[in-house]
């Protein structure tokens, strides 16, 4: 479509700004953006939609319009409902660089404009693509009767002979095509979302084309049209929690007008992802709701009240009011202040859906609210299967990120963190106050660990675990070192076995007849070489400080 036929209708709330002698430029597609540097996401062609976020100042608005000129942008639409009228800094330098400008008015949604233009362009395009896109247009507009996702990636593959999936970031499968047959292996889906990831975040234009097994797949990013695109001034804020379309076939070899179609399927699906969110939004406003009268202090009775409010929400037809767990989450990027509650909140969200449930909607049974940088799920446990032991019924931090740790340590590889607490299940709202305490404390537990990812549980926090991550790494490398080495050194030089002997000593509580027949030792060759240990080190296993400090060195190692 062309220019002039965006201005020509009215519903749209555009206004020229300048440029009148371009407006007979052609419009391939539409993007959202308020990142200072969109051009990874561009590929020619695009009306671009900006909240204005990324200006600070009238030196910002020359090197963001000269970014989209080098990229082909056909024209920049300006939103006044952040700054008002359109700063005139902008109109000089779209005039400067022949970058046609409208101003669009505060009453009119981007989803709005972006909405007509894939309408437009995809019915402008001829024979089968025309028609594909009509149909996923229908289906998806159509509400939850049109089948959602699910429906678009059956027209692909009916129309198009395309097989094609819906993943999360954390690889799990939303949808998938009845064309391409059986589902998509976790194990895949994960490499997928990882490869994703690993793509997004070095900055490689989409779609990204990944070869695993033998067979080619092209991932485009699924970008929603809410919230993300428009206010997010960093890609590291939306990398964790959106959607990707995985293709079976090198999009590489396509001409423009098929990846044209990809481009305006994704915008059709991340409206059914904004459909999916808007339905959180009652669960989410429920745990803010309880998260803010614990941290308040309210009395028990009131916060026993909205949880009274919250069960038949999330547990519909339950008899009986849950007992809950909480964890909490939290995203941390490196060097930066980055605004990470709510990645940490749509990814814990995702994080809790059983990873053996396909679609979209399986997190109904979970309330996630977010303070801060911090992310805090209320997850309620049946009455009946919390009477059991919880290490068995309820979330455990040991298995919940077994699943998605690969594709998230892809997307936090470099500068992020993503750690995770969680607490013991509590039966009433008087233990909601130590729950939530006690998942902070746990997430700091696995705060202080290696890794990219990392998670704690409520079991680790009464032990000598809880104490461990806190020591200085220099005074940990001095402890064990001290212990240690000499056995190491000693082991290296003559293979005696020092360490694990030291180690199996300790596991039988110092009694010399079980340690002996662990090692298939003698009694008198076990003796001799604690002995040794002990000359070493100048240690006593016999006295209990000793064996503990030996203890805790193991640990540490």
């Amino acid at each position: 479509m062309r220019l002039r036929a965006l201005l020509d209708t009215d519903a749209l709330g555009l206004k020229l700004l300048g440029g009148e002698e371009e407006l007979d430029r052609t419009v391939r597609g539409v993007m959202t953006t308020d990142l200072r540097d969109p051009s990874r996401y561009l590929s020619g062609g695009e009306l671009v939609l900006t909240g204005l976020a990324w200006r600070h100042d009238a030196e910002d608005s020359e090197p963001f319009v000269r970014i989209l000129v080098q990229q082909g942008v056909t024209a920049l639409a300006a939103g006044e409902a952040e700054l008002g009228d359109v700063p005139d800094d902008l109109v000089t330098a779209c005039a400067r660089h022949r970058l046609p400008l409208f101003a669009v008015h505060e009453s009119v949604a981007f989803a709005t404009i972006t909405e007509h233009v894939v309408r437009q362009v995809s019915g402008e395009r001829a024979g089968d693509l025309a028609a594909v896109v009509d149909r996923h247009r229908r289906m998806m507009t159509s509400g939850p009767a049109g089948g959602g996702p699910d429906v678009v990636l059956d027209l692909l593959g009916s129309d198009l002979d395309l097989r094609a999936w819906v993943l999360a970031p954390t690889g799990r499968l939303i949808a998938g095509s009845k064309a391409a047959g059986p589902a998509l292996p976790a194990e895949t889906c994960g490499r997928l979302a990882a490869e994703h990831l690993t793509a997004t975040r070095s900055g490689r234009r989409a779609p990204h084309r990944v070869l695993l097994d033998g067979t080619t797949y092209s991932l485009f990013p699924i970008r929603s049209t809410g919230r993300s695109p428009q206010t997010a001034r960093d890609a590291r804020e939306t990398l964790l929690s959106d959607w990707l379309l995985a293709v079976e076939a090198d999009a590489g070899d396509w001409a423009e007008e098929r990846l044209d179609l990809l481009h305006g399927v994704t915008q059709l699906i991340a409206v059914e992802r904004d459909r999916r969110d808007a339905a959180r939004t009652v669960r989410r406003r429920l745990a803010q709701e309880v998260l803010e009268l614990v941290q308040t202090g309210a009395a028990p009775a009131e916060i026993a009240a909205r949880l009274r409010v919250a069960a038949p929400v999330l547990l519909p037809g339950l008899g009986s009011a849950p007992h809950w767990q909480v964890i909490v989450a939290r995203v941390d990027w490196d060097g930066d202040e980055i605004e990470s509650g709510p990645v940490a909140q749509a990814l814990l969200e995702e994080i809790l859906v059983d990873p053996l449930a396909a679609g979209p909607e399986h997190s109904d049974r979970i309330a996630v609210a977010h303070t801060g940088d911090e992310a805090i799920a209320l997850v309620p446990l049946p009455a009946v299967a919390a009477e059991h032991d919880d290490s068995e019924t309820g979330v455990l931090a040991d298995v919940l990120l077994e699943s998605v740790r690969d594709p998230l340590t892809a997307g936090l590889d470099g500068d992020g963190h993503l750690t995770l607490g969680v607490s013991a299940a509590v039966h009433s709202a008087e233990g909601l106050r130590g729950a939530l305490e006690e998942a902070r404390h746990a997430r700091r537990v696995a705060a202080a660990r290696p890794g990219r990812v990392c998670a704690a549980g409520h079991q680790e926090l009464a032990s000598h675990v809880l104490l461990l991550p806190f020591v200085p790494d220099d005074v940990r490398r001095a402890f064990t070192a001290r212990l240690l080495d000499p056995l190491r050194d000693y082991d290296r030089r003559h293979r005696a076995e020092l360490i694990p002997t030291l180690e199996a000593f300790l596991d039988c509580d110092g009694s010399w007849t079980r340690c002996a027949g662990r090692l298939h030792l003698h009694v008198n060759t076990l003796r001799y070489r604690v002995g040794r240990i002990e000359q070493l080190t100048g240690r006593d296993l016999s006295r209990l400080e000793d064996k503990l400090d030996f203890f805790l060195a193991l640990r540490m190692s």
